[in-house]
């Protein structure tokens, strides 16, 4: 990983959608004592006041303000509100402004800043910090949770090295490790390893509490129960816009698990022991590996 000087200060930054990620983002940025002042656009009126009320921002204001004056915009709304917040803010965006977001999907964001910016997409540096939780909305905002985790960016081919490199720089400033790949692997990456865990928390989920005795399920749930579906207490917006966003990819991981669960099932109706502990003996190493990395 190189690290990229960050300039001493972003100037004015403003963050739209002022949740969880947005309301960390504030909260780290001032923290790191790296800009003059935040900006929130969002749509609760009580979570901008609370946001607000922690420091994460220091006032509100609408999106045409923002394009007109803002140094650095940080889009951290759901990913298929992006389009209509480049459409917004495109016949007032100033050139010296630097774009960039912390959208799950990059490929749908990408083709959405293309479309609607024309020229003006080399102002924007996608981004996509792995960083979050279960909660939503200001209240769970933390200054450190960027802290040592990864952001990726999907550099496009129109921005300048000197943008890409300015954009590293912003998220190195908050503590985040800073990786690129290209918006296709991206996708193909985070449809195995986030999007899918977050679909099968849900369907389990579901499984349970659309059972005839469901509140005896729940209340005898442990542990293992509770930390597989943790996230699906998760945004329903967020994660129903990611789904659609990544379609393709999601499609192809289901089909893959889909494809394993019903070998497990078999294995199970044969009675076939020594085939489970093969496949467990497999997946068990491999994630105790995973921890020694």
């Amino acid at each position: 990983m190189t690290i990229i000087n960050p300039v001493s200060n972003y100037g004015t930054v403003t963050i739209v959608g002022v949740g969880l990620i947005g309301a960390s983002l504030g909260l780290a940025l001032k923290q790191a004592g790296v800009v003059n002042k935040v900006w929130g656009v969002g749509r609760s009126k009580e979570n901008l006041n609370h946001a607000i009320q922690i420091g994460a921002i220091d006032e509100v204001v609408d999106l045409t303000e923002a394009a007109k004056q803002s140094d650095v915009i940080v889009l951290c709304v759901p990913v298929a509100q992006m389009r209509s917040a480049f459409e917004i803010m495109e016949p007032y965006l100033q050139s010296k402004t630097m774009l960039t977001d912390a959208g799950s999907t990059k490929g749908d964001v990408i083709l959405a800043a293309k479309e609607v910016l024309g020229k003006k997409a080399c102002q924007f540096v996608p981004a996509h910090p792995i960083a979050g939780g279960a909660q939503h909305g200001a209240s769970a905002a933390k200054a450190d949770l960027f802290q040592g985790k990864q952001t990726i960016l999907c550099p496009l081919q129109e921005n300048s090295p000197q943008d890409t490199d300015l954009i590293e720089g912003f998220w190195q400033s908050v503590g985040a490790v800073v990786k690129k790949l290209s918006c296709v692997q991206h996708d193909a990456i985070y449809a195995a390893v986030s999007h899918l865990p977050h679909i099968l928390s849900y369907a389990l989920m579901v499984s349970v509490i659309n059972s005839e005795d469901a509140d005896q399920k729940l209340d005898h749930a442990g542990i293992g129960f509770k930390d597989f579906t943790r996230i699906a207490a998760s945004s329903p917006e967020m994660w129903r816009d990611i789904c659609l966003g990544n379609r393709s990819s999601i499609l192809k991981e289901l089909d893959q698990y889909l494809a394993i669960t019903q070998h497990m099932r078999n294995l199970i109706a044969e009675n076939n022991g020594a085939g489970l502990e093969k496949l467990f003996k497999k997946a068990s190493q491999a994630r105790q590996d995973m921890d020694v990395i």
